[in-house]
This record gives C-alpha cells, sequence and structure tokens, in this order.
C-alpha cells in the first residue's frame, strides 16, 4: 500500500464519519435552523473528502474534470438548498418544527 493510498483511505474515513455526523444531527437537532447547519456543514465537506480520496486513490488528470464537477455542483446546491430552507423558516415566523414531541428547554 501507498503513501497516497495510506492518505486516501484516511480521507475516506474522514469523510464517511463526517457525512453521518450529518445524519445524525439531521435526526437529532429539533430546530429547522440547527437541522440546516447539521445538514450542510459536514456534509459538504464529507462528500469534498470523499471525492479527494477518489482522486489520490487514482491521481490522473482524466479524473480530474469529473470531480471536480461534482464538488461545484455539491457546493452550490448545498447552498442554494440551505437559502430555500432559511427563507422557508423566516416566512413560517417561526424555526421551531412541528414535531409534537416535547422540548427540551
Amino acid at each position: 500500500m501507498s503513501v497516497l493510498d495510506t492518505i486516501a483511505a484516511g480521507c475516506l474515513l474522514l469523510g464517511a464519519l463526517l457525512a453521518l455526523s450529518a445524519g445524525i444531527g439531521l435526526v437529532r437537532f429539533r430546530t429547522t435552523l440547527d437541522r440546516m447547519h447539521a445538514g450542510t456543514k459536514p456534509q459538504v465537506l464529507g462528500v469534498l473528502l470523499v471525492l479527494l480520496a477518489l482522486w489520490l486513490h487514482r491521481p490522473s488528470l482524466a479524473y480530474v474534470g469529473p470531480l471536480l464537477l461534482v464538488a461545484l455542483s455539491q457546493v452550490i446546491t448545498v447552498s442554494v438548498a440551505a437559502y430555500v430552507v432559511a427563507r422557508a423558516a423566516n416566512a413560517r415566523q417561526s424555526s421551531r418544527d412541528d414535531t409534537g414531541l416535547p422540548s427540551e428547554d
């Protein structure tokens, strides 16, 4: 196993852990804005680390274009989705979710 494969394995593991933490945050947090933060920040970094691991595993110029396209589209779409969710929560005049669960306050 080469040094690049070891670094790629580390990036892949860290990216998977960040994606897992984003999923756990979506389930555990109660408010819309908290869930929005948990679903965007670690998830994007996790995907970018997985894409970096893919490129480190096969470092070739043939893979750079598609991986950069995926990374760019991920960053753009998550930003737009977070903006839309924040506007919807603001239009509702409340960031509380109507889950019917007792609040921890």
